[in-house]
């Protein structure tokens, strides 16, 4: 008897489980197997755990491409970021997923290196192939405040750090309150004006910040000293710092960055001014490593949790609604006092 070849002998069809050999083995119905595999509340856990058995026994996979057609909807929201080098928009991001995750959702990320009209465009194109229900856009730059850029009307998108709220649904931290409070602060303090190491100058978060410390010191009849900026990064900090040790008229420092404000500190360890006896220094973000600056560093606490949260809550508002609302929302901030802030010397 002739040996057959392994090579030309046809294989046997794999044989794919279906929601109804899923529900004959766990003795359930394909409504219920259904439900457990979209994953909805109200199946009792006894049910759940033998679908789940039956499931993984069966080798079954829920179509996932089907049951997004048959409801309308993928569960996923696409994101656009022009930036993950700064904390805030990668602590946002974080929020967004983990807030989206607890509403079943999942987020498909996409970074976009050169914010032009072309490359938003190219963003929104990309999204749509990977079948997400709605966008969240990530801004850190003047962008959707231009007349060249244009989101497409048919995509539900909320936005994040833009002075947008005219044209489409914000969620932002409250920038200008938490400047203020850090202003304030040092103020109070006894300090005669504040000095402002300030962020980009093609950032909305930055411009927030610094328009809101020169308001702060106008309504006290302060003098707004010269503005340094700096790129959020620790060494343009440092830099600014060495700038800012040489001057004896300087005895406070809000920092519009946590980093900026540690590179700031190590330069006025290096020269000699001694914090907070010779120059109070405040910082912006309350990042985790903060509290372990030297000294701890007092700064203003941004809410990234909430912000996600409410990022997430209205856009599925809004595609659910199929709302049209328009406006923002500030996420309130607060002062974190540690030990980097005293009265100035002498006084």
């Amino acid at each position: 008897m002739a040996e057959r070849n392994p090579a030309t002998t046809p294989r046997r069809a794999r044989v794919t489980a279906s929601m109804a050999d899923v529900a004959r083995l766990a003795g359930v119905s394909s409504q219920t197997v259904s439900r457990v595999s979209n994953g909805y509340a109200g199946v009792n856990e006894e049910t759940r755990r033998q679908v789940l058995a039956a499931m993984k026994e069966l080798g079954y996979r829920p179509n996932s491409a089907a049951r997004a057609l048959k409801r309308g909807e993928f569960r996923t929201i696409g994101v656009i970021t022009f930036s993950l080098s700064s904390t805030g928009n990668v602590r946002t991001l974080e929020a967004i997923a983990n807030s989206a995750a607890a509403e079943g959702y999942a987020v498909t990320l996409l970074p976009v290196a050169v914010p032009t009209q072309d490359e938003v465009r190219g963003a929104f194109t990309r999204l749509e192939e990977l079948a997400v229900d709605a966008v969240i856009v990530i801004m850190e730059v003047h962008l959707l405040d231009a007349a060249t850029i244009m989101l497409p009307p048919y995509v539900q998108v909320l936005v994040v750090d833009s002075d947008a709220g005219e044209h489409y649904t914000v969620v932002d931290t409250d920038q200008a309150g938490g400047s203020r409070i850090a202003v304030r602060h040092l103020l109070d303090l006894g300090h005669d004006t504040v000095w402002h190491l300030g962020g980009p100058a093609d950032s909305f978060a930055a411009q927030r910040r610094t328009d809101a410390w020169r308001a702060a010191l106008a309504e006290a009849g302060r003098t707004a000293p010269p503005l340094i900026r700096g790129d959020w990064s620790a060494e343009s900090g440092y830099h600014a710092g060495l700038e800012l040790a040489g001057r004896s008229d300087c005895t406070a420092v809000f920092a519009a960055n946590d980093q900026m404000a540690l590179g700031l500190l190590r330069a006025l360890h290096e020269r000699g001014r001694r914090v907070p006896a010779d120059v109070s220094v405040i910082g912006f973000d309350d990042i985790p490593e903060a509290s372990s600056f030297l000294p701890p560093l007092t700064t203003v606490h941004q809410d990234f949790a909430e912000v996600g949260r409410l990022c997430v809550q209205a856009l599925l508002r809004k595609m659910r609604q199929h709302d049209l609302e328009r406006g923002t929302t500030l996420v309130p901030t607060r002062l974190v006092l540690r030990e980097s802030t005293a009265p100035p010397s002498g006084s």
